[in-house]
């Protein structure tokens, strides 16, 4: 089926006293979004796609599902293509504004969030606080109105091949052989499962992987206290809307990468998303290599970021489809099924595609079984 591409963009207003982006003037944020659609016939219903760095608008899964028959709107935040200073409750104004906007602009009568790999837990983010709103502040303290923002609750969402979020993702690959933020390359031999002179080899323990797992979460709390020192240091000084910039090394161990035989998948043994574990850890691209303080504790902090799958799931009463890519080399199944657990909504279902990667770049000829599982979810909800 031919397919459509529309890109268009609106604005809206930011009240925010910090800015974070690049360019633009000062009150008001640019989204950039892209339709693609059938290029004939219409549809009340669209599939809203978003993530927190946006830049998905060619994902395979996005145009196969338009080329199935499907509206599809891709829509990046104001942070699209760098994390680096990124507020996730930001991020959900921005797909506020995105969805009032393309009701008022297409005419579309029901939304149903695509939540793919990180936007999972930004749709979830989303929808708990559009069904209830609480959160006037980012954890940095920060002015940011959810409540006051008029949030339009989402009819449906989809978790596609999501992960829990960016904080839990991020301790769950964080190394914990760095015991010294300021000393990234002395590391706990113990601890650190790319050395070859680690004692603690493949397949692991389940005491080595509780120590580890411990070891993860216990420094994640260590960089969310010196950023909160840092914040208040900074307000003692006169400077409160001060911000600093830092640098995270280490952003890519798990024992899943290096043994199988944990959370067991389809997936290849001894590689990640990004390639070589080892190098992706200390990378230039790692997960969170490069933040800011008040980013830190919104995006990245196991403890004070609102963003939780997990938490945020207990909380939304709309229908929800999970689907897990069982080769997934990022998300990989305990994810899918800590998210399918934690959904409040009695209407859930969860679908594996079998063997398929998290992009379907490997196994292109899985997409049509993934369109159509979406596409029978969607028919068989009226949307």
């Amino acid at each position: 089926m031919a397919v459509v591409r529309e890109p268009y963009g609106f604005v809206h207003a930011d009240t925010s006293k910090l800015k974070e982006v690049y360019g633009g003037p000062t009150g008001q944020v640019f989204v950039e979004c892209m339709r693609i659609r059938p290029e004939a016939g219409t549809s009340k219903t669209v599939i809203l796609f978003s993530h927190p760095i946006g830049g998905g608008s060619f994902l395979p899964l996005v145009n196969a599902l338009a080329h199935g028959g499907r509206h599809v709107i891709y829509c990046n935040p104001r942070y699209r293509g760098n994390d680096a200073a990124l507020i996730m409750e930001k991020c959900v104004l921005d797909l506020g504004a995105c969805i009032s906007d393309l009701k008022t602009r297409f005419g579309y009568e029901k939304v149903i969030l695509g939540g793919w790999s990180g936007g999972g837990s930004l749709s979830l983010f989303y929808q708990d606080q559009a069904e209830h709103p609480t959160i006037t502040e980012t954890p940095a303290g920060d002015a940011v109105d959810l409540v006051g923002a008029g949030l339009q609750p989402a009819d449906g969402v989809m978790l596609l091949a999501a992960h829990i979020s960016r904080s839990v993702t991020m301790t769950e690959w964080l190394d914990p052989s760095i015991l010294d933020e300021d000393k990234p390359f002395v590391r706990d031999r113990e601890l650190n499962i790319y050395d070859p002179a680690c004692p603690n080899q493949p397949p692991y323990s389940d005491a080595f992987v509780a120590t580890f797992r411990a070891a993860q979460i216990a420094r994640n709390r260590r960089i969310t206290g010196r950023v909160k020192t840092q914040l208040a240091a900074l307000k003692a000084a006169g400077e409160p809307d001060a911000e600093r910039p830092f640098v995270v090394y280490g952003t890519m161990c798990d024992v899943r990468w290096t043994d199988p035989t944990q959370d067991p998948s389809d997936r290849r043994p001894g590689t990640c998303y990004l390639g070589e574990p080892k190098i992706a850890n200390d990378g230039p691209v790692g997960l969170g290599r490069f933040t800011t303080l008040r980013s830190w504790l919104s995006q990245w902090s196991y403890d004070e970021s609102r963003a939780n799958g997990v938490i945020n799931a207990g909380h939304i009463s709309c229908p929800v489809l999970v689907i897990n890519n069982t080769a997934d080399l990022a998300c990989t199944p305990s994810h899918a099924d800590r998210l399918f657990a934690a959904v409040a909504s009695k209407d859930k279902e969860i679908v594996q595609i079998q063997d398929a990667d998290h992009y379907y770049v490997e196994r292109k000829d899985l997409l049509p079984t993934a369109v159509a599982a979406v596409g029978d979810w969607l028919e068989r909800h009226g949307f």
